[in-house]
């Protein structure tokens, strides 16, 4: 085995890679202005994309069987989507167990700086991913966006509250501190928003977070007010623990089923958009582990 292929050297490269991928999206999601150096900027634009375009093959190759297993009509997707809550990649990780009941404050709030590195703004996510979308499904993006944005009200943002929480606990998350899972999720999430090609698997990703996401931040929470943090600190995860659930039942009713019922070919794209997304989050869900055992056999 040459010593490119050992587990080091495919760590270092996805790191090199998703820190590349995260510095560019940090770039070029924020509003700019003209520059006489735009056909540079283009070119580097340009071999960053075909760097995040063989990423995004690559995980949908690890994903394309599971995702046929979707096929049939709506109400065959309906019942294969859901059933990701129970049976899909990463779910009822013993992670958050963990974080409920046994983690210390130094533990959880390392957790806390990864998840707030490789939070994609799901706002932002939204809007993308609504493009041209027909009616049924954009009016639910639209009244999940409204939520995420707090009803206007900017103390209820969500994104706000993500930010409160990390002023709270002096959390500094940065790319360079970050494992590469996380950076990958983050990428991952991006670049299906904001690649039309991939627009029904960022519905799929989309969806399958509001599925799963309530029993994750709800154990999460739970650690939180276990270590004495304050109700402000944690009102991100409180919210999402109860809020999600309407929203996964609506996405899935307004968006997902409608567009299945309209051209059953893209449930497999939706399928598959899902399952990279749990593919992600399991991945960092082991690499968590691993990290947080480690730092816990050193400290004995």
């Amino acid at each position: 085995m040459s010593t490119d292929d050992t587990p080091d050297a495919s760590a270092d490269t996805s790191t090199q890679l998703h820190r590349r991928l995260a510095r560019f999206n940090a770039v070029r999601l924020r509003p700019g202005i003209p520059s006489p150096w735009w056909k540079d900027e283009l070119a580097d634009e340009h071999a960053c994309r075909l760097l995040e375009g063989e990423h995004l093959e690559a995980l949908r190759a690890t994903v394309q069987a599971a995702a046929s297993a979707s096929t049939g009509n709506a109400a065959h997707f309906v019942a294969w989507f859901e059933s990701l809550e129970q049976n899909g990649p990463g779910q009822h990780h013993p992670l958050f167990d963990w974080l409920a009941g046994e983690a210390t404050l130094a533990q959880m709030r390392w957790f806390l700086t990864q998840e707030a590195a490789g939070e994609a703004g799901f706002e932002d996510l939204l809007a993308c991913t609504q493009v041209k979308l027909p009616p049924q499904p954009k009016l639910e993006c639209a009244r999940n966006f409204w939520d995420e944005m707090g009803h206007g009200k900017q103390s209820a943002m969500h994104s706000q509250m993500l930010e409160q929480m990390v002023r709270e606990l002096d959390l500094h998350p940065a790319i360079d501190t970050t494992v590469w899972e996380s950076l990958a999720l983050a990428n991952t999430m991006v670049a299906l928003a904001t690649t039309r090609r991939y627009a029904y698997h960022s519905i799929g990703a989309l969806g399958v977070i509001e599925l799963t996401a309530p029993g994750r931040v709800k154990l999460v929470a739970t650690g939180m007010r276990r270590l004495g943090l304050s109700a402000r600190a944690r009102a991100y995860f409180d919210l999402h623990a109860a809020l999600d659930v309407s929203h996964s039942r609506a996405w899935l009713r307004e968006v997902i089923r409608p567009l299945v019922e309209a051209d059953p070919s893209c449930g497999q794209f939706i399928a598959e958009g899902a399952l990279m997304r749990l593919a992600c989050g399991e991945r960092c869900f082991e690499r968590y582990s691993a990290e947080l055992r480690e730092a816990e056999e050193l400290a004995a």
